[in-house]
């Protein structure tokens, strides 16, 4: 029940950022200290369902009218043409960049994940660098969290 909760969780808290997921997970591995993978691999598996679905955004974003006006403006295509030189031909920088977002969060990973999106960054790449850096993120919560259990 504990990995379907933290599955949720974790989901909602990829799709809307005012949830945090590292407070919930600190919390459950409180409550189920032998269930430590289990709950890592429920927040890394959520976390990127819901990424998935800002990486789609990112890829269908141009359709939305707001957006494509932004778009036309000769700031927000400099920037976005910038970025896109940036990843276009670098994919071990675009990799980089994308596992460093996904471990600590910054840039944040909701945007990271919508400029790859954007800039049409290789989906199987976009998976495995966020599977990679947020299982360590979690892991480290979880770990973190337990070893102060284990203070007190």
């Amino acid at each position: 029940m504990l990995f379907w909760s933290v599955l949720g969780v974790s989901i909602a808290s990829a799709l809307v950022p005012l949830i945090n997921i590292e407070l919930f997970l600190g919390g459950a591995i409180t409550q189920a200290p032998t269930h430590f993978w289990g709950l890592v691999v429920a927040a890394t598996i959520g976390q990127m369902i819901g990424k998935i679905l800002w990486y789609w955004g990112g890829m269908h974003v141009d359709r939305a009218p707001w957006v494509h006006r932004q778009l036309q403006k000769p700031k927000a295509q400099a920037s976005l043409d910038k970025w896109h030189a940036r990843a276009e031909g670098r994919p071990w920088f675009t990799a980089g960049l994308l596992l460093f977002s996904a471990a600590t969060g910054f840039p944040p990973y909701a945007v990271t994940a919508v400029l790859a999106g954007t800039l049409r960054v290789n989906f199987w790449i976009f998976i495995a660098t966020g599977l990679i850096g947020r299982g360590v993120r979690f892991w480290a919560v979880v770990a973190g969290t337990s070893s102060l259990l284990h203070l007190w």
